[in-house]
């Protein structure tokens, strides 16, 4: 899930992505979740994600107004996953899409 609040002050789009344990790989011990994106050069430990009570991993960011990025998550170092709630998606090059977020006011 994403959630998006613009923070005039700042001139930044706060967003904060949920991935739920639903939405994790199923059979697998989860030790440990990142977001990757065009906004972290797509570094896969530049983000980690924090676990809360309910076993949802969420990390906060404040992004760029008015612009797209592309993302995923990645568990474990080596299973990718998708947000389901993205606002688009695209083709990755590696066969699977990557998801977008987009930043702009009212969106």
């Amino acid at each position: 899930m994403l959630k998006k609040k613009y923070v005039k002050s700042r001139n930044k789009s706060q967003v904060t992505f949920e991935l739920s344990k639903s939405e994790l790989p199923e059979g697998i011990k989860v030790a440990s979740v990142h977001l990757v994106g065009e906004f972290n050069d797509w570094d896969v430990t530049a983000t980690p994600m924090k676990s809360n009570k309910r076993g949802v991993y969420k990390a906060t960011l404040e992004l760029e107004p008015d612009r797209e990025y592309q993302f995923r998550y990645l568990v474990n170092g080596e299973h990718w996953c998708n947000e389901w709630g993205a606002d688009a998606y695209l083709p990755g090059g590696f066969g699977e899409d990557n998801c977008i977020v987009n930043t702009k006011q009212g969106e």
